[in-house]
């Protein structure tokens, strides 16, 4: 009976040896397939300027959206869902938070604001 008993604990602990060196290669070649965390983009301006410098464009490249235009005041907003482009003339414009107004709220506010009036 002891022996019995022997041999059970000898095939259980092989098996488990066995199970834990799967799990340990199991753990270790697929590290590399599991999702990794997104990292943080940099405080310097390199990918930036990489990007901006490789971008292709004959005519005019917006700075904040790396779109392709004809003219500066061209450019679009860079989140046109909740910004309003305003254009000050002279071939300038600007893009500003939307803020809960209603439609062209941003523009007359601007423009109260260039005549001293806000």
């Amino acid at each position: 009976m002891k022996s019995l008993l022997d041999l059970f604990l000898l095939i259980l602990s092989f098996a488990l040896t066995a199970s834990a060196q799967f799990q340990f290669f199991e753990q270790m070649f697929s590290h590399g397939q599991q999702q990794q965390q997104p990292q943080n983009t940099g405080s310097d301006s390199a990918w930036y300027r990489q990007t901006y410098d490789n971008a292709y464009c004959d005519k005019y490249l917006c700075p904040g959206t790396l779109s392709c235009v004809h003219f500066p005041h061209h450019c679009p907003c860079a989140f046109s869902e909740v910004e309003d482009k305003v254009e000050l003339g002279e071939g300038i414009a600007i893009c500003a938070s939307r803020g809960g107004w209603k439609a062209g709220e941003a523009a007359r506010k601007i423009e109260l604001a260039r005549k001293g009036l806000l």
